[in-house]
């Protein structure tokens, strides 16, 4: 029980888990069938380009409600093949909330990301500075599915056909996930996927582009194997992003326990929500209850105004507890290298927004006891959180210096 700070490991007190909890442990599903596919894998001495990657292309894109799925070894080679397959140049508008490889990918696809602010009542684009930001230098616009909350798509799709611009969406974060009643995946261009080993469905590590553009995606097939086209000849310059076929294994073995771990995620996130309403300066970001959720992130948001101690030292307090929580995303790309020297910009809605998130562990690998006794963490960090905070502070000042007369 932690009921005082003296009980805080952070002080002194007895770690609350005896091994570390993450966010994003790997939902692996059943390792029989795993291993099942990749015997058939080794049987048929074919390791990638093979039925294993084709079957799971079909699956995402069914469970995405679109035509076309082309899998890649990771979602940031996806989202820079699909920035050159969609022929972009010039400036991408996009939000600084986001995780570095939506600017990366650009970036590396030769193109300058224009970072925007946010909605503070979402954290996606606000499509109004998204408008502000368009120039005859801007050829597309990049909405982010944050935490698999989706962005203003109507909004930004509208954008796009007013400008004739190309708007494609990150859904890194967002398979399974509806917005107004529609699966994510078939919005704008194209929409991304990651398959990280910490997402809710997880290939080790892999990405796919998935849309109902039959032409963008054969373009984008040709660039995911060095530019080829049919029977192998090459038609363009292009690269190898192919999925193995070990990968694609592990992603239709996760994609079939899909069904189970979405309603363990959701039964997390309504118990943290539930252990810590009420609690100053602790709020958990909901999903909107009208729409699909896979519930992967449980995202809290500290006030230090209200919750007396600042996200991170929360964070540290937690992480001596053996409760490894995740600043996603903090800071957020405008104020990293290299776009805070190169285009700096002032994003107040960001900035405050990516100072106070903090993702809390779920997954199949954490329980129902396991979230209470996370709350109850908390809830003794912010019941004397001034007290924490100025403890911290006093063990981190440095020891005077004594001067001796000789």
């Amino acid at each position: 029980m932690k009921r005082g700070i003296d009980d805080l490991a952070l002080f002194g007190g007895p770690a609350a888990f005896p091994e570390p909890l993450y966010v994003g442990r790997p939902s692996t599903g059943d390792r029989s069938r795993f291993l099942e596919r990749l015997n058939r894998a080794l049987d048929d001495m074919w390791l990638t380009n093979g039925t294993l990657v084709r079957e799971f292309e079909d699956r995402v894109a069914e469970t995405a409600g679109v035509r076309n799925c082309v899998a890649t070894c990771n979602a940031t080679a996806a989202l820079q093949l699909l920035y050159l397959a969609a022929g972009l140049s010039g400036e991408v508008v996009m939000p600084s909330m986001t995780y570095v490889a939506t600017a990366h990918a650009a970036r590396m696809a030769g193109l300058t990301p224009v970072f925007r602010d946010i909605d503070p009542a979402t954290g996606c684009l606000d499509p109004r500075e998204a408008e502000a930001a368009v120039t005859p230098r801007t050829a597309g616009v990049v909405g982010v599915h944050l935490w698999g909350r989706p962005a203003p798509v109507a909004e930004l799709e509208e954008i796009g056909a007013r400008h004739g611009l190309r708007v494609l969406f990150d859904a890194a974060h967002a398979l399974g996930c509806t917005y107004r009643g529609r699966r994510v995946g078939g919005f704008g261009d194209a929409e991304v996927f990651s398959f990280h080993a910490t997402k809710v469905v997880n290939s080790f590590e892999g990405g796919a582009v998935v849309t109902d553009d039959d032409g963008l995606a054969g373009h984008l097939r040709s660039l995911r194997t060095f530019g080829s086209g049919p029977g192998g000849r090459i038609e363009r310059a292009g690269t190898n992003a192919k999925m193995t076929e070990a990968a694609a294994a592990m992603g239709l073995t996760s994609l079939e326990a899909f069904g189970e771990v979405v309603p363990h995620n959701r039964e997390n996130h309504a118990l943290y929500r539930a252990e810590l309403r009420g609690v100053d300066g602790i709020s958990i970001v909901p999903f909107d209850e009208a729409e699909t959720s896979n519930h992967q992130y449980v995202i809290a948001r500290i006030d230090e105004a209200g919750a007396g101690l600042h996200r991170d030292l929360l964070m540290r307090v937690l992480k001596a507890e053996n409760v490894v929580a995740q600043r996603y995303f903090s800071p957020a790309c405008h104020q990293v290298e290299p776009y805070r020297s190169e285009r700096p910009v002032e994003l107040p809605h960001t900035e405050r927004l990516a100072e106070q998130v903090l993702a809390l562990p779920t997954g199949p690998a954490v329980d129902a006891a396991d979230v209470r006794r996370i709350c109850e963490i908390v809830r003794c960090a912010t019941a004397s959180g001034r007290q924490v905070t100025d403890r911290e502070r006093r063990s981190a000042d440095p020891v005077p210096e004594v001067s001796v007369r000789r």
